[in-house]
């Protein structure tokens, strides 16, 4: 993804990558396993959170991923 494109609420975004462990974006969040969101999976920008964190709605569950981890679907023409 291009780092200079910010991604906002309501963007559709997939993974670019396998994460080691996801985070919940739960008031006390939990780490769960990677293999909940896979890589085709399309999820949805919910809010922005300190220091470049999203939270993102995926089929599974809400999860914390930075900016960095994610990649616009608009650039695949999905």
């Amino acid at each position: 993804m291009d780092e200079t494109k910010q991604l906002s609420p309501g963007d559709r975004v997939r993974l670019s990558a396998v994460l080691p462990y996801l985070k919940t974006a739960d008031p006390m969040p939990m780490l769960r396993p990677s293999d909940l969101v896979s890589l085709d999976e399309e999820g949805q920008v919910l809010e922005l959170r300190a220091t470049g964190t999203l939270a993102v709605r995926f089929r599974r569950g809400t999860f914390l991923m930075e900016q960095g981890w994610l990649r616009s679907s608009r650039e695949e023409g999905s």
